[in-house]
């Protein structure tokens, strides 16, 4: 067991005279851009791309879909404003929610089998 501490030892010396080998900065540059372009693959585009989904459904609302708000809410759009929708989650009950809290627009018939 003493041997493998004085080989320790012995190499100390050894390493601190030579400066240990460097590899390339242009390595290092393109293993840079490779990371950046993963991030841009996996989770940059893919989030732009759903943003950008949603804000074209929002644009195509209509009277009359049946929709899910982000809280979990089912109803049927009767109004649209500027930023805001009327949404009528039961017979005589209305709410107003923000256009961007709508999350899904439903197929036609949805509520009525729920």
């Amino acid at each position: 067991m003493n041997f493998l501490i004085s080989d320790a030892l012995a190499e100390a010396p050894a390493a601190a005279a030579g400066a240990p080998p460097q590899g390339s900065p242009f390595m290092t540059l393109i293993m840079l851009g490779v990371l950046f372009a993963a991030f841009y693959f996996i989770l940059i585009r893919p989030q732009a791309k759903r943003a950008k989904e949603h804000k074209a459904m929002i644009a195509a609302l209509a009277k009359g879909d049946e929709i899910v708000t982000a809280g979990g809410v089912l109803g049927k759009v009767t109004e649209l404003g500027e930023g805001y929708v009327t949404v009528d989650i039961a017979k005589g009950v209305e709410i107003k929610v923000q256009r961007q809290a709508v999350q899904t627009v439903l197929p036609k018939g949805t509520i009525k089998s729920a």
